[in-house]
């Protein structure tokens, strides 16, 4: 793999034609090695994870989601979450496509990845040289499987409207007196808008992107009335997909249960902040390589000479958003610096770049340790998860027992520690709104879900599901020990263990009413 990388980086840094006066035609070209070239890395380093149905465990939750939607059911009422409708729609057009479900959406992470990593590469061009400005693309792709944000987590998908906002904004602000600049910010907030339908944190960077735009219209002249009308006007673009989202269920009789979800349950959600602080220094620690890039590194950042170039002040101020963003939201999950690494690698580039040998080691270690990253965040993951063939072990035997005569019929499965893509692989009812075990199994969501646990772990177990399914292994976040504790009584009581799975290092007992 290191091998094959290296032969990436080599083809990745070749000069391009524009570059060798490459006229009509030929100017496509460097394009399509380009995005070729980003393609294969984003393969690469994430062949190990595809077709692993329960590789992450949020990922699997919204293909499940996604498929229940196929069948009619609708978020924030049938299946609960905080995460916005946009991104469970992107997870239902997954079940458009005749195939592999959770192939269908790895492949559409990978191209948005690369995607983003193009843009990222467009952007990075306004300050480095070419070949910067190319290795700045794969620095993303390589950091996103360090972070846990390969695939399928939302800013796999919101990078890319945020990315290109951004690239807008920053040529926006080269531009004087632009009579266009109000209808060009006017697709840049329509752009956040669409990312705040995939993860509201997408406002920071709208935030930080909207006064760029502002102060672009200052420099320009505009008198405070107009400044103020402006703000308006863009600030109600970027709100317009969620008013729509939101008037959709409203009229659906379902605004309540919308705004529990949406807006008022992160505030019931507690923290854990031993891991908290835990999770921060490691991602720290992984962060170095970029600190040393950005802040450590040789003085030469603009193309000619020691000037500066213009668009360096805005990428600053987006990338500060960006890590404001990121630190304001506890408790710092990785894949919550998902967003934080576009603008970081876009400020990389000029070192990317820089042709001396006393600039190229800062290169070498920020590109080094992203490949042993991508390569070891991966493994690691992928040997706690479990394989895929053991999966479909699993599914089958709660299959079989769902499927006993003497079971009662439509008896649910019942995941309250686990995958929740059991429910998507077995195709079996689900007896709770709360599908995704944290909900009713973790200390942090006890006073965020608008019910008591306990009462709907009651509710739940009062339905007497076919299959339970429990954690015989250790967990990573504090349990509910009130709903762990009514669990273990009711199983005492009335079920049996009659099989243990394992997947991956984590074992598990399913169990099944007393017959």
């Amino acid at each position: 793999m290191i091998a094959a990388a290296g032969r990436l980086v080599a083809r990745i840094t070749r000069p391009s034609a524009t570059h060798r006066g490459g006229r009509g035609p030929a100017r496509l070209l460097p394009a399509c090695s380009l995005a070729a070239c980003y393609l294969a890395a984003a393969i690469l380093v994430r062949l190990a994870m595809y077709g692993k149905p329960a590789v992450q465990v949020d990922e699997q939750f919204y293909l499940l989601v996604g498929q229940r939607m196929a069948q009619g059911a609708l978020p924030y009422v049938d299946l609960w979450d905080r995460k916005p409708y946009g991104l469970f729609l992107i997870y239902r057009a997954v079940f458009l496509v005749p195939l592999d479900p959770v192939l269908v959406y790895q492949a559409l992470g990978t191209a948005c990845s690369v995607l983003t990593a193009l843009v990222i590469a467009r952007t990075a061009r306004l300050v480095a040289p070419e070949r910067g400005a190319r290795l700045a693309g794969l620095a993303y792709l390589l950091y996103q499987p360090t972070f846990n944000v390969a695939l399928g987590q939302s800013p796999v998908f919101y990078n890319l409207p945020v990315a290109l906002a951004a690239l807008a904004v920053v040529r926006a602000g080269q531009r004087q007196r632009d009579r266009r600049l109000a209808l060009r910010g006017c697709g840049v907030m329509l752009l956040i808008g669409l990312a705040m339908q995939i993860k509201y944190t997408a406002l920071f960077e709208g935030a930080g992107l909207g006064l760029l735009l502002l102060a672009r219209g200052r420099a320009d002249g505009w008198s405070p009335p107009r400044l103020a009308a402006t703000a308006a006007l863009w600030a109600g673009l970027a709100l317009a997909p969620t008013l729509a989202v939101l008037a959709g269920y409203v009229l659906a009789g379902h605004g309540e249960a919308f705004v529990q979800a949406n807006f008022l349950s992160i505030f019931g959600r507690r923290t854990d902040w031993a891991d908290a602080f835990a999770q921060l220094a490691k991602e720290t620690l992984a962060m170095l390589p970029f600190a040393l890039a950005i802040l450590l590194a040789p003085r030469r950042l603009s193309l000619r000479g020691g000037e500066v170039p213009d668009a360096l002040m805005p990428l600053r101020i987006w990338a500060g958003f960006a890590l404001g963003g990121f630190l304001l939201i506890a408790p710092w999950y990785d894949h919550y610096l998902g967003p934080v690494l576009v603008p970081l690698c876009v400020l990389c580039a000029p070192v990317l770049g820089h042709g001396r040998p006393g600039g190229r080691w800062h290169a070498n270690v920020l590109l080094g340790f992203g490949l042993i990253g991508a390569v070891a965040a991966p493994a690691f993951q992928l040997r706690e998860r479990g394989t895929a063939a053991e999966f479909s072990q699993a599914t089958a035997l709660v299959q079989r027992e769902l499927k006993h005569p003497k079971h009662a019929p439509h008896r649910c499965l019942y995941v309250y520690e686990g995958d929740s893509a059991l429910y998507r692989t077995t195709g079996a009812c689900i007896p709770t709104r709360f599908a995704f075990p944290s909900h009713l199994d973790a200390m942090n969501e006890a006073g965020a879900l608008g019910v008591d646990p306990v009462a709907e772990v009651r509710r739940i177990m009062a339905s007497r599901p076919g299959v339970v399914v429990m954690a015989e292994s250790g967990r990573p976040n504090l349990p509910n020990l009130r709903t762990r504790a009514f669990m273990r009584r009711t199983l005492a009581r009335g079920y049996e263990r009659y099989a243990g799975i394992t997947l991956g290092t984590r074992k598990f007992g399913l169990y099944r009413p007393r017959r």
